[in-house]
């Protein structure tokens, strides 16, 4: 009998699941897997964009059809200020109650503090002794932090899983749009001109048009 995967993406921030890894998060959709999103920060409630944001995270959601939404509602850009208990607590919590057979985290040398932590923490709630249901475990490509991280052997991001997300990346660029702020023109890098060098870039690696490439 066929078996259905569940998949979780920990979004550091909203966005991240779709500069990270939309194009197979659609993927795994389309093959019948059950997809969640956990999003560990959360802008400010008095703050403007707020309802701005939710409504970007409605939108997206939607898109994706994902079978779960959960919310940390950590402090944006200051993740730093939580215990790592606090945040293995949280993450644990989310992770028990989905049973994800396959976990996308953000890569442990991006160069957002945000992102380092929230790896540490969510790596700290794959062991199999506790988490039995866990199969897989990748790190994320992210344009604007895994780019930026320190060039020497232990923070570079070296991919050995590929992922052919051609039928899928013009829809990955759909939901990134939705995130008016976070993305702009060359040479910014989360550029849609750019979405598309890094997926042909990684594509010619392996000799496929349009890839997703992802670490562990």
């Amino acid at each position: 009998m066929f078996m259905k995967n569940k998949i979780l993406v920990v979004a550091v921030h909203p966005d991240d699941e779709t500069l990270g890894c939309g194009g197979t998060l659609l993927k795994h959709k389309h093959n019948g897997d059950e997809i969640y999103w956990l999003i560990c920060t959360k802008i400010d409630e008095g703050s403007d964009y707020y309802a701005v944001r939710e409504n970007e995270i409605k939108q997206a959601s939607d898109i994706y059809k994902f079978d779960g939404v959960f919310s940390l509602g950590l402090k944006t850009m200051r993740v730093d200020e939580y215990s790592m208990s606090d945040l293995i607590g949280k993450i644990s919590k989310v992770i028990n109650e989905v049973e994800p057979s396959i976990i996308y985290l953000p890569f442990k040398g991006d160069v957002h503090s945000d992102h380092r932590k929230i790896f540490e923490a969510s790596y700290s709630c794959t062991k199999v002794f506790r988490y039995p249901f866990i199969k897989k475990i990748y790190m994320m490509e992210t344009l604007s932090e895994t780019e930026f991280a320190p060039g020497v052997k232990e923070d570079a991001f070296v991919p050995n899983s590929f992922v052919d997300i051609s039928k899928y990346l013009d829809k990955k660029i759909e939901i990134m749009k939705i995130f008016k702020s976070e993305i702009g023109e060359h040479p910014f890098p989360r550029s849609e001109r750019n979405l598309r060098a890094l997926a042909t870039l990684r594509g010619q690696l392996v000799g496929v048009n349009m890839l997703k490439v992802l670490c562990f």
